[in-house]
């Protein structure tokens, strides 16, 4: 019975504060590292339209965010399409704030909705 209280009481005094969000978790330069990985790689794809791709359709990883001519246009007319996509290693022209709000909203700097794909729009 002791043993019981004893794990009980362990368990209670290691969860408690981390469920209620009194530890804070240490991020260090690789998790976030890898973090950014993630978002860019696996759910912006970013790759897809802002990196060229060879012959095969494989990005060439040299060149990796550095922005070309997309392979696609619009079905209908639009205005203000770019038929090249922008170089975005770096993010450069953004401060931190901006790129967030982008990353959250899918807003662009001037406030307007980035021309991005679909599936990460709707996330």
């Amino acid at each position: 019975m002791r043993r019981m209280i004893f794990g009980a009481v362990a368990v209670g005094v290691v969860l408690v504060p981390i469920l209620a969000g009194q530890m804070k978790k240490t991020h260090t330069p690789a998790a976030t590292i890898a973090r950014g990985k993630y978002l860019v790689e696996s759910i912006g794809m970013c790759g897809d339209c802002h990196t060229p791709h060879d012959q095969k359709g494989e990005p060439i990883k040299a060149q990796w965010l550095q922005g070309t001519r997309l392979a696609f246009q619009p079905t209908l007319p639009m205005p203000v399409w770019a038929d090249k996509s922008s170089s975005i290693a770096g993010l450069p022209g953004w401060d931190k704030d901006a790129a967030i709000k982008f990353f959250m909203t899918g807003l662009a700097a001037n406030g307007l909705p980035a021309l991005v794909s679909n599936r990460y729009c709707s996330m």
